[in-house]
């Protein structure tokens, strides 16, 4: 990859960073991001509880993908006109009210109302959308890569301390009194939110915004070739990550493997996502961002086809999460950051949400697919492999992506 032009840090780019407003932002993505990525633990002990099949959980979670990549765009919206605040204390509240709905749920539709709808509008409400939206604004356009790094990291963070945290919790107290503790956890969110309380006309890059209502925005952002381009390739990422949340610890008992191992492979996924987000970060801030993200891609469906075709062994478990986790979510810096090139950080809510969106349709079908078809054919392969594949597609979607600012008329 060769070095961006411009690369040479400009004099704004000295100005010191808003350590608050990062440090507040980065414990909110790492107590959102912690419990949904530990839902896979639930699974086999709710289902034994309950009687359910495979393919009624993973419709909750398919369900809290797509309400998750649903709501972000309409939630980043609301950030960028009301305040980031304001959504970010909804997130809490909605977040303990899924879980407390999850706990109890004696059918099957409560399980989806809780854990899927609820909990899906309240990580689509209090996720990376919303908060690097907000740091977009409070950052020079040379730091955006390493603050989006940061961010990213901490939900990192989150995955890496709820999975011990959470089958800790499943085997001392059962995965019901679990959930319910978790959600009283997730209360705390609108106090540690309460440093982000400024909208899409505050920060330091409010002068410096082009003028557009929400629908000038739209239409230039689905009119332009690369932001589309982008769109379809961040449906992969959903895919593959999501299907690995919510179906590695039951795919690691289907093949002989002790459940230890899915926590700990979680646990190092997540450990290993906090340096791959921030070397993301420092990456993306030098070198092409569409050229990194497609090797990402082809990164990732290299190392499950190994993973798939080699001897599959508790030291293959750990070697495929450390992987998988330095590639986890390390495409979530340089995708926003190439929204905030195209179209600038006015709309950042609403157009890296619709970029989510992408994401999250992905997510769902890489989670209900995951336990309609191991339901049917008894086996998670035919999903793995269709996720090597669509690895491919993504890196060649990205290659000619370009990254510079949508050509518009000069602003009076």
């Amino acid at each position: 990859m060769s070095a961006v032009s411009g690369a040479s840090a400009p004099s704004s780019a000295r100005q010191e960073m808003p350590w608050l407003i990062i440090a507040a932002g980065s414990v909110v993505a790492m107590l959102t991001f912690g419990p949904r990525s530990a839902m896979g633990f639930f699974q086999l002990p709710m289902l034994a509880d309950t009687g359910w099949d495979r393919t009624t959980f993973g419709l909750a979670m398919a369900l809290q993908n797509l309400c998750w990549g649903l709501s972000q765009p309409f939630f980043g919206a609301i950030a960028d006109k009301f305040g980031t605040w304001r959504v970010l204390a909804m997130s809490g509240l909605l977040y303990a009210a899924g879980l407390f709905i999850m706990a109890f749920a004696n059918a099957p539709i409560w399980l989806h109302i809780g854990g899927g709808v609820l909990v899906g509008m309240a990580v689509g409400s209090g996720s990376f959308g919303i908060l690097l939206s907000a740091f977009a604004r409070n950052v020079t356009p040379h730091q955006r890569s390493l603050a989006f790094g940061i961010c990213t990291a901490a939900g990192s963070a989150g995955m890496f301390l709820f999975a011990p945290l959470s089958q800790g919790l499943i085997s001392a107290y059962g995965w019901s009194d679990s959930l319910v503790y978790l959600g009283v956890l997730m209360l705390v969110v609108p106090f540690f939110a309460i440093p982000l309380r400024g909208n899409a006309s505050s920060g330091r890059q409010s002068e410096a915004q082009f003028k557009q209502s929400i629908g000038e925005a739209l239409k230039e952002a689905l009119g332009h070739k690369s932001y589309l381009l982008l769109v379809s390739g961040f449906f992969v990422c959903g895919y593959q990550v999501a299907f690995i949340t919510a179906h590695f610890p039951a795919y690691i008992g289907d093949i002989g493997i002790d459940a230890r191992y899915a926590v700990i492979a979680l646990a190092l996924i997540g450990f290993f996502n906090i340096i791959g987000s921030l070397s993301a970060g420092f990456i993306a801030q030098r070198y092409s961002k569409p050229y990194f993200l497609a090797l990402i891609y082809i990164a990732r469906s290299v190392a499950v086809t190994a993973f798939l075709l080699l001897p599959q062994t508790p030291t293959s478990v750990i070697v495929f999460a450390i992987v998988m986790g330095l590639l986890w979510l390390s495409t979530v810096p340089p995708t926003n950051a190439l929204v905030a090139i195209m179209f600038g950080t006015r709309h950042l809510g609403l157009l890296g949400g619709i970029v989510f969106l992408s994401h999250q349709v992905g997510s769902f079908l890489g989670v209900w697919m995951g336990g309609y078809l191991y339901d049917h054919f008894g086996s998670y392969d035919p999903v793995w492999w269709l996720g090597v594949a669509l690895g491919v597609f993504a890196a060649i979607v990205h290659w000619p992506i370009e990254e510079k600012g949508v050509a518009r008329p000069a602003m009076a």
